[in-house]
């Protein structure tokens, strides 16, 4: 666990990744690129604790929005940091249509 910038985050800390973009997909996945340029997807449905039963709500997951770098929900009561999105993500390979 690590404290920046008056915010606390499970995890270890990594230097200079943020979340630079989080698109809401179908099945509650997420398209996030990061500030590497790195596009991946997260799969929110594998959050686990009552903090995260909001997500199950659509209007509450279609909406995230970044806060310095981290994903939030719900006007900052839901987030989750960089580092575990990066962590528990899968590369995206973007196809060309």
């Amino acid at each position: 666990m690590y404290i920046l910038n008056d915010i606390c985050y499970a995890g270890e800390m990594q230097d200079g990744i943020k979340v630079t973009e989080a698109k809401p997909l179908r099945g509650s996945m997420l398209l996030v690129t990061f500030s590497t340029g790195e596009k991946r997807l997260f799969d929110t449905t594998r959050l686990q604790g009552s903090a995260f039963a909001p997500l199950a709500d659509e209007k509450i997951f279609m909406n995230p929005v970044l806060f310095h770098g981290v994903i939030t929900w719900n006007n900052g009561e839901i987030d989750i940091a960089p580092e575990t999105v990066y962590r528990d993500s899968y590369a995206y390979e973007s196809m060309a249509i």
